[in-house]
């Protein structure tokens, strides 16, 4: 949540650097034609070797919009173009997006997933940003940055962000954040009433939260098995979001 949270302030924080230098050289260009940003991010994607991408919805095109989108980042992959993505978890909730996103991934564009709120950024190599004006999924509009500072904050941001997430082939265990808490605990090897006191909650409360991780988890009730190590080794391995 950190990242995000600091990722919303930091463009923020760049529209307020734009309004307030207006008329003083700075790379930082405020780009409010949608259709000149989408020629720029072509013309970067052209030239560059790298893109590290956040998209917190996944596409929104539909039709014939969709297909050229998904045709040119084919053909910038056969290109040699690495590209890394970042999305969020609710865009698999959508079948078609879910295959699209696997075919991609399949063809080198490495997707990972993450649960956490995310904004919508592009980073080409480390010569060019895209962030939006304002901190709204597909707002109108962009910040295209180019100063150096700005985009090593950016990219240490993806990268942490990267190491975060899970594979986009991995199941989606979408835990809720009282359950992620409960589960933290349990892997510090706390006894149900340990973690009730650590969170201030009942013990029948955290009876009812560890059992909604077993469901999610898929971990029925077995002789041979011990449901809550084998939660914490999902969770160790990242596994359980």
């Amino acid at each position: 949540m950190e990242e995000s949270v600091s990722l919303a302030r930091l463009a923020r924080r760049l529209e307020e650097v734009v309004g307030d230098l207006r008329g003083i050289p700075v790379e930082v260009e405020r780009v409010e034609d949608n259709d000149l940003v989408r020629r720029l991010i072509a013309q970067a994607a052209d030239s560059s070797r790298e893109l590290r991408a956040m998209q917190p919805l996944g596409a929104t095109e539909t039709g014939r919009d969709e297909q050229r989108s998904r045709r040119h980042v084919l053909d910038a992959l056969r290109q040699g173009l690495s590209m890394r993505t970042i999305i969020h978890s609710s865009v698999l909730d959508d079948p078609r997006k879910a295959a699209r996103i696997r075919e991609l991934h399949a063809a080198g564009d490495l997707h990972r997933l993450i649960d956490e709120p995310i904004q919508q950024v592009l980073v080409f190599d480390r010569s060019v940003a895209f962030v939006r004006i304002t901190p709204v999924p597909y707002a109108p509009g962009a910040l295209v940055i180019r100063q150096q500072s700005l985009i090593t904050t950016l990219i240490d941001l993806f990268e942490r962000t990267w190491i975060r997430a899970r594979e986009v082939t991995e199941p989606a265990q979408r835990l809720t954040p009282r359950e992620r808490e409960v589960l933290a605990l349990i892997a510090e090897g706390r006894s149900n009433s340990a973690v009730a006191r650590a969170l201030s909650i009942s013990e029948a409360a955290v009876g009812k939260h560890v059992a909604g991780v077993f469901a999610k988890l898929d971990l029925p009730a077995s002789e041979d098995d011990n449901r809550r190590v084998l939660a914490v080794l999902a969770y160790l391995r990242g596994a359980a979001r």
